[in-house]
């Protein structure tokens, strides 16, 4: 098959790290949109998207683009698409979407035109009258955004952040897509002394292993381009023995995770079993009260009950002050705090040397990192002056 589009949705704020990881995964003229990343690829890139991508949360197959003011543009527009390379006669090819800013802003009555569209062009080509749809998936995608439509075609199935290891959760887990970004923007080391001590279910761990080690994170699972008739058994693979071939195994990585609560330190182990990453995770019952700077170097990464979670901000107040006491700034050492907490930095009484806007599903959070610092950077000197990326 020659080269087509993809687009890679993403959480907003990890546009950045998967354009970087596409480019470095070998996908051409990458261009980093708001919540989505566009590029080039052939089947071999579409499957290295979906096995390989740690921040992206679905890979698409982009067929078109053109404006659609009214539902007969809308039609015309879809009709035009070369639908019969891809969905056979017997396929199933539902249709969902959304509208943002346009003209068109029912989402029924869109999918309705884009489903009938898609119909009377694979009527024109299979000589069919009526199509059955009981054999693999084609889950037509479209977003209508400013009067201009962009039509995909999911290859993905269930999102990239579902890695298969997390069947089970504490509450209020983090998305594996931002854990994994959380350790990306701290750059972590391949030879990491890592901690998360309000481990949870142990996602932020098992996504720095992930990392460290270069281990595919959708290496365990399936994808629904994988039963397409046009997608070829060969290529799926070759790119994961191509992924595998390229997992650092022998790395340093070592990994330790603390929570008060027993339940969430036995969840963390289980998950690290199934992740494949247990032999770097050790996690037990400790307070943050109790953290300790073992080593000359660390990297903590975490993500510390807020008051919409604890149904008691003075409980969270207290936890981000116990956080700046025991994060004693040492060369060596690297801290990052995921929250959605504004006050964060002023509880914890020190400025972060860096933050970034991110969401965790639909709730915005700003990610606090701190790397050594002056003496004179306490939250009372520079009050106000923090820049967001």
């Amino acid at each position: 098959m020659s080269d087509f589009k993809l687009v890679c949705p993403c959480l907003f704020g990890l546009e950045g790290p998967l354009a970087d990881e596409l480019r470095k995964m070998g996908a051409v003229d990458v261009k980093p949109q708001n919540g989505r990343v566009i590029f080039d690829g052939s089947a071999e890139m579409l499957a290295r998207a979906n096995l390989c991508s740690r921040y992206g949360e679905r890979v698409q197959v982009l067929l078109g683009n053109f404006p659609a003011r009214s539902f007969d543009e809308l039609f015309d527009g879809v009709k035009a698409l070369p639908w019969e390379r891809w969905i056979g006669r017997k396929d199933a090819f539902p249709v969902k979407g959304s509208c943002l800013s346009s003209k068109l802003a029912s989402v029924p009555d869109c999918q309705s035109i884009v489903k009938k569209a898609v119909v009377e062009r694979l009527k024109s080509h299979y000589q069919l009258s009526w199509f059955e749809e009981s054999a693999s998936l084609h889950q037509i995608h479209f977003l209508i955004m400013k009067d201009n439509a962009s039509i995909m075609i999911d290859t993905t199935g269930p999102g990239l952040h579902k890695r298969g290891y997390r069947a089970n959760s504490t509450e209020a887990p983090i998305r594996e897509t931002l854990a994994a970004a959380m350790a990306y923007f701290l750059h972590l080391r391949h030879d990491a002394n890592f901690i998360d001590p309000f481990c949870g279910s142990g996602t932020i761990l098992i996504e720095a292993a992930l990392l460290a080690l270069n281990i595919a994170p959708g290496i365990k699972r399936n994808f629904t381009a994988e039963k397409w008739n046009i997608s070829k058994s060969s290529v799926w693979e070759h790119e994961r023995e191509r992924a595998q071939s390229l997992e650092m195994r022998d790395a340093a990585f070592s990994a330790k995770g603390f929570d008060v609560d027993s339940a969430a330190v036995e969840l963390t182990r289980a998950n690290a079993a199934k992740a494949g990453v247990s032999d770097r995770i050790n996690a037990g019952q400790r307070s943050i009260a109790d953290f300790s700077q073992d080593g000359d170097y660390g990297c903590v990464i975490c993500n510390p009950p807020y008051g919409e979670r604890m149904l008691d901000m003075r409980s969270a107040e207290e936890i981000y002050s116990t956080m700046g006491r025991v994060f004693v700034p040492r060369h060596g050492w690297s801290y990052g705090v995921i929250s959605p907490d504004e006050t964060f930095e002023k509880c914890f009484g020190r400025r972060s040397t860096r933050r970034r806007k991110l969401y965790n599903g639909m709730i915005r959070c700003q990610y606090y990192m701190y790397f050594k610092e002056k003496p004179a950077d306490s939250f009372s000197s520079i009050a106000g002056k923090n820049i967001a990326e």
